[in-house]
């Protein structure tokens, strides 16, 4: 394993930290302002996007592009310290075509659409003309287990017809949210995990109701997290995204990648954060000595960059093995970055809010800002104690290979 940036990756690092710090931080005062008065998509974004594709840095995550399909065709692990530099600014990674859940819509689209589909839908996706979301939670049903989701997708002659409430659905508040990707219940019958499939919805379709934008932690996203109704919602059988009865599999194919923006998304804003609370540090006095010179606060320094540190080689080792080996065989890394990640994302947060004082809480830093969705993406993907059982899980597995070798090891005298 080697995790070193080849000079192709360092040369993109730099270009990316250089755009964001020529065009995308001078503007975010901009975008808080615009948002706050409920202009969304703020007036520069398209701006923004043309001057990044046109710079090359467009569509970064994609490996298996076709020559007509724009991007820049990287493996996960020559992506993963590019997402880690857009995680420092929460809207920068849409500058860039690399947005959740378009990326995991846009992964899903490449590998199971068909012809038609991919023109009419992923086309203009990597165009990044529109945007898409992806329906799968429920508020009725422990949702962490995607067997349970109770929508149903019932075929009635040449359509699927769609029942079922969805919420937490990222981007489907957003103007340009043109295509939901639906997870549903065809065959209920069917083995557990082949009861489910995926029917592409178009936004505009009679029966689709956006009910609300829910806060997170009382922050409304522009982009949304919404309660999503489907009420005899009917599209053509040709909308069937993958084979009847694949949706389990697609889902779990569609999270590998995912998992590893989004967590290198976060050691973005924790690098930062620890980048903040170490000036801020040198700046302040309270009782005649800085504050990095009392003992708490060198040590939240000093853990911060030991955890960021050690998390950010896990992640790209997981990005490394699902490179080598699929994401199925990496499944347990997977989960341990996914466990790890958000919890470290909000504790550098939270360090550096209590180095900023009562400031750390107000909207003159980007702290609290970053600590709420750290906070989210405990549940985002999975919760932490659905990661942590699977972990659990295939470390027994795996135990019972050599089960009892580790006795040799024990201090314990002989029984009569």
């Amino acid at each position: 394993m080697n995790f070193g940036y080849t000079e192709k990756v360092e040369d993109l690092r730099r270009r990316v930290r250089a755009f964001m710090d020529e065009h995308i931080v001078p503007r975010h005062q901009q975008w808080l302002e615009e948002v706050h008065a409920s202009q969304y998509p703020v007036s520069f974004m398209e701006e923004l996007k043309a001057q990044a594709r046109a710079e090359g840095l467009w569509n970064l995550f994609l490996p298996h592009l076709k020559d007509d399909e724009p991007g820049t065709r990287l493996t996960n692990l020559e992506y993963a310290p590019l997402a880690e530099i857009m995680g420092r600014i929460s809207w920068a990674s849409e500058v860039f075509n690399c947005n959740a859940p378009d990326t995991g819509n846009m992964e899903l689209l490449h590998m199971f659409a068909t012809p038609a589909q991919r023109e009419q839908w992923l086309a203009p996706l990597l165009d990044g003309t529109i945007r898409s979301a992806f329906a799968m939670t429920e508020p009725d049903v422990p949702s962490s287990d995607a067997t349970n989701i109770t929508t149903s997708i019932r075929r009635d002659g040449g359509d699927y017809v769609i029942d079922g409430r969805k919420w937490f659905i990222t981007n489907a508040a957003h103007p340009n949210c043109k295509i939901l990707i639906v997870m549903g219940k065809t065959n209920p019958d069917a083995p557990t995990h082949e009861q489910q499939s995926m029917v592409l919805v178009p936004m505009d379709t009679p029966g689709v109701k956006v009910v609300r934008n829910i806060p997170v932690l009382n922050h409304v996203s522009p982009e949304g997290h919404c309660e999503v109704t489907f009420t005899n919602v009917r599209v053509p059988a040709a909308n069937l995204l993958g084979d009847e009865g694949s949706g389990f599999a697609l889902a779990q194919a569609r999270l590998g990648p995912g998992r590893i923006h989004h967590c290198m998304r976060s050691i973005g804003a924790a690098e930062l954060a620890l980048e903040l609370m170490t000036e801020r540090s040198q700046e302040r006095k309270t009782f005649g000595k800085y504050l990095h010179q009392h003992g708490i606060v060198g040590e939240w320094i000093a853990k911060s960059r030991i955890e960021i540190d050690q998390a950010r080689l896990l992640v790209l080792k997981t990005a490394w093995l699902i490179d080598e080996v699929g994401a199925k065989a990496a499944r347990k890394e997977i989960s341990m970055i996914k466990a790890l990640i958000p919890q470290l994302h909000t504790t550098v947060c939270d360090r550096a809010m209590q180095v900023f004082g009562a400031m750390g809480v107000s909207p003159d830093t980007p702290l609290a800002d970053h600590w709420t969705w750290g906070r989210a993406l405990r549940y985002a993907d999975g919760p932490d104690e659905v990661h942590l059982q699977a972990i659990a899980r295939m470390e027994i597995a795996k135990s019972k290979e050599t089960l009892g070798a580790a006795a040799a090891y024990l201090n314990v005298p002989p029984r009569d």
